[in-house]
């Protein structure tokens, strides 16, 4: 059970990645005016593809937006950046080639090398760039994020040690579908974050919405998500939303 939450039910698929995009560049707004910057993690999976190609088009494609945006990844697999399986060629497909992010801006994770030196470079490239903000940890603006239907979040799998992990920023990890090996933030980053948006779509994750929301004896990653001082707001649509009460 999650309470404390926003929970927004869209028509489908295509009406969450509009809303998505429209909290998304509001937040961006938001932390620009406020701060000068906005600091955002992608997450990977199908769910998200739509949004990625609405962030190439009006009212997203804001140069002034853009300029000031650095954007970063929540989880990755070790795969090179063409591969189909890869977050970052993903979203540099979609939208990064179409819209005016400085390169420098652009924060992908490190896949070149092996998985416990990719997470330590991950890792010291979020200490600078915070650092340079005058922050002791990463506060990130906006995270959005998925869910698997075993309640996954990230790269951070049901049973893992991960999910335990209370100093390290980054860890590798070996797992999920396909079962390969993994960087991904950890708890303590994601739940520093100023505001997290989940995007939940399609049937297939009617049964974990259910037990995410309404099984109180059932526990899964995603119950791990409880943000320090941030908010969390869930985009579902409704076959995602279906078997809810």
């Amino acid at each position: 059970m999650l309470d404390g939450k926003t929970i927004v039910v869209e028509a489908d698929s295509t009406a969450l990645a509009a809303k998505a995009a429209a909290l998304f560049c509001r937040a961006a707004g938001a932390s620009i005016a406020r701060q000068g910057f906005f600091a955002a993690a992608l997450c990977g999976g199908s769910t998200p593809r739509t949004l990625h190609r609405l962030f190439s088009a009006e009212p997203c494609r804001s140069d002034r937006l853009w300029m000031r945006t650095h954007l970063w990844w929540v989880d990755e697999r070790m795969v090179p950046e063409d591969h189909p399986e890869s977050n970052y060629g993903a979203a540099k497909e979609a939208f990064l080639k179409m819209v005016s992010i400085p390169a420098d801006h652009v924060h992908p994770m490190p896949v070149s090398v092996t998985p416990e030196a990719g997470a330590h470079q991950y890792q010291e490239e979020l200490k600078r760039f915070f650092d340079s903000h005058k922050r002791k940890r990463p506060v990130f603006d906006l995270i959005l994020l998925g869910v698997g239907e075993e309640g996954h979040i990230a790269s951070l799998f049901p049973g893992s040690s991960s999910l335990d992990e209370r100093d390290e920023w980054v860890v590798s990890v070996k797992g999920g579908d396909p079962d390969l090996f993994r960087l991904t933030l950890t708890l303590p980053v994601l739940n520093q974050a100023r505001h997290i948006l989940f995007m939940v779509s399609g049937t297939r994750k009617a049964a974990a919405v259910k037990m995410i929301f309404q099984e109180t004896d059932i526990v899964m990653p995603v119950h791990r998500i409880q943000p320090a001082k941030g908010s969390v707001t869930w985009l579902l649509d409704r076959e995602a939303a279906s078997l809810l009460s």
